[in-house]
């Protein structure tokens, strides 16, 4: 946003050049904006990012995978970056609905979804509801959605002071002008591990996030996943969608987590393992915060390169 004229991004900023291909999908009734790499008839894997970011998250996996012979794709997901922003459609029933509409609009029968803070939530309610689409799941930042629901509710000295700035985005209008006057810069710097918040790979990110986040109706737009996150709770949505995740998914876990993350406990994602019915792997990495897949990309993509490995074996 310009400091003189208040004027917002156009959303095409977050089309960052590179090797990658970008264009656009039509699924699940809006259009999705996506960085592609890799071999067209390679598995496909898709990268969900969180929150306050957009597919720029997964560079260094994106590259990679594709190189290992992937067809990779990571969208930005809806109410970020280049993708839709609808007025509704933020809870997690649409979301995968929008993950399950991208895989079939890719033309593929079935993928690795590998998500990281919203994007892992999104990707067990992929695993679960659209299950005959999921070859393999992972997760890095958030635990199983149910899973964060409990702990908040059984840990409140826990996960649920480490939870309590959700409590903070419910507020009307002022969360928005905090997320667009420094673009999710401080929240990046609270949640990132010491190491790498003191690199110039972390001033990159955090400035190419908040360009992306000052697009307009973006701020808002992220923020409404998390109020539909608290509010659902004593809605009947919220309780349905509750009974439908309660079942194991039936594909393969993979779990990557920062020992420091301030917003999720490790004992919390370790609850996972009662809803990874076919096996989960759980790695903690010493020294790090909330974004394991910038902060270590070199070991967190050979811990998603051999979890796809051994699936596709």
């Amino acid at each position: 946003m310009s400091a003189t004229t208040g004027t917002p991004p156009d959303p095409s900023v977050v089309r960052v050049p590179g090797p990658w291909t970008h264009r656009a999908v039509s699924a699940n009734g809006i259009r999705i904006h996506l960085a592609e790499y890799g071999p067209p008839t390679g598995p496909l894997v898709v990268l969900l990012h969180g929150f306050p970011e957009f597919w720029w998250t997964w560079r260094h996996q994106l590259l990679a995978l594709g190189d290992a012979g992937y067809r990779v794709v990571a969208p930005d997901l809806r109410g970020y970056g280049d993708t839709d922003k609808t007025p509704r459609g933020y809870d997690l029933w649409t979301l995968a609905g929008d993950c399950a509409g991208l895989i079939r609009a890719l033309g593929e029968p079935r993928a690795h979804v590998v998500g990281h803070d919203w994007g892992a939530a999104i990707g067990w309610t992929v695993a679960t509801l659209h299950p005959r689409l999921v070859v393999s799941l992972t997760g890095l930042g958030a635990p199983h959605p149910v899973v964060m629901r409990d702990a908040v509710l059984r840990d409140p000295l826990g996960q649920g002071r480490a939870s309590r700035y959700m409590a903070g985005f419910q507020l009307p209008r002022l969360p928005e002008r905090s997320l667009r006057a420094d673009g999710g810069a401080r929240i990046m710097r609270a949640w990132a591990g010491p190491e790498w918040a003191a690199t110039t790979d972390f001033a990159d990110a955090v400035a190419r996030n908040a360009e992306a986040m000052r697009i307009s109706t973006v701020a808002h737009c992220s923020l409404e996943y998390y109020r539909w996150s608290m509010r659902s709770q004593v809605r009947p949505d919220g309780r349905r969608f509750a009974r439908e995740l309660s079942r194991p998914v039936g594909v393969p876990v993979l779990q990557v987590h920062g020992a420091d993350d301030p917003c999720v406990l490790d004992t919390t994602m370790r609850g996972d393992e009662r809803f990874a019915g076919a096996g989960l792997t759980h790695h903690t990495l010493p020294a790090t915060g909330h974004f394991p897949q910038q902060e270590h990309p070199t070991h967190v993509t050979a811990l998603i390169g051999a979890h796809l490995q051994r699936c596709d074996g």
